[in-house]
């Protein structure tokens, strides 16, 4: 029996996956998804979305994963709740690429990677446990919360520096925690922090613990890691700033990949280094990592795919 071959399979289900299967099923590419352990991304994790647009009153972030899904679904997209654990792509133009599932091999003239990026804790047990409850990992998707409150940032680099300085904004007070006695971040990112009146930078310091009641955060437990004195802080919200680890150890060996694990994408498209294989959402975008941007990338994936596919024929 000979194996069907698609004409677009999409690895991933957060707002860039969706969209791209949105994109692709509409203009007639019949594409098959592929959720991952997460259905829905990083969104999933999300409690109330506000920022993105064309919800006025704001939407959690389960519900606008669900919304995305049934506009797929409603196009023909065929969702599949399985993990791709391994690609074999092919180099030629026109090439036929194999993805796997546990056993099962998919062929495809195109595939459209979406696996998303996972952000990096601390690996306290309550940072789980206060996850939704004022614990984040984007100061961007979550600062407006904080309005007027006193958050902790944890970390030393860029995207803390960046992530203090925003909430600064409209916080009351910033915390920093850094572990060493120096900053990692850029001297620009550290000089404004440093002119940052209402940011408070700890050094030699490491959060330990948190706590408060019904599972919203009231406190911080911290650690001076020179004297070992324990100490609190009281705090409305913690942002972990310690990076992001890019989804893309499948791939790794066949795709270009950048110095921290992103997909490298042509500057102003969707492609990657391999024909017929395209990237988008946080997997290649460590800059702006939001919803909406994902979604554009999505689109412009799929729109790439199926220009690729025109141009084969």
């Amino acid at each position: 029996m000979e194996q069907n071959i698609l004409d677009c399979v999409i690895i991933g289900s957060g707002p860039s996956g969706f969209t791209a299967a949105i994109y692709a099923a509409r203009a007639d590419l019949k594409p098959e998804l592929y959720t991952g352990l997460e259905p829905g991304g990083q969104l999933t994790t999300t409690t109330e979305v506000e920022n993105f647009p064309g919800y006025p009153a704001g939407i959690t972030g389960p519900e606008m994963m669900m919304d995305l899904q049934k506009q797929a679904e409603r196009f023909d997209t065929k969702i599949h709740y399985e993990m791709i654990t391994r690609a074999e792509f092919s180099k030629e133009v026109g090439g036929i690429h194999k993805v796997y599932a546990g056993n099962k091999e998919i062929l495809a003239r195109t595939v459209i990677i979406s696996t998303g990026a996972t952000a990096k804790y601390l690996g306290l047990d309550d940072e789980k446990k206060y996850a939704g409850g004022g614990v984040s990992a984007c100061a961007t998707c979550d600062g407006f919360f904080y309005r007027g409150k006193d958050v902790v940032v944890v970390g030393a680099g860029d995207t803390a520096a960046e992530e203090a300085t925003y909430l600064s904004k409209l916080c009351n007070k910033v915390t920093m925690l850094v572990r060493k006695d120096v900053f990692r971040a850029s001297k620009t990112m550290v000089h404004r922090v440093e002119n940052t009146p209402n940011i408070e930078v700890k050094f030699n310091h490491e959060l330990i613990g948190i706590e408060g009641e019904n599972n919203l955060v009231e406190r911080a437990i911290v650690i001076d890691n020179q004297t070992q004195q324990v100490s609190t802080i009281s705090v409305d919200g913690i942002f972990i700033a310690i990076g992001h680890k890019p989804n893309t150890d499948v791939f790794a060996g066949q795709i270009d990949l950048d110095e921290n694990g992103y997909i490298v994408t042509e500057k102003g498209t969707a492609k990657t280094n391999l024909p017929g294989v395209f990237a988008a959402g946080d997997v290649q975008d460590h800059i702006y990592r939001q919803a909406i941007t994902a979604a554009g990338s999505g689109c412009m994936a799929a729109m790439d795919a199926e220009k690729y596919l025109g141009e084969l024929e």
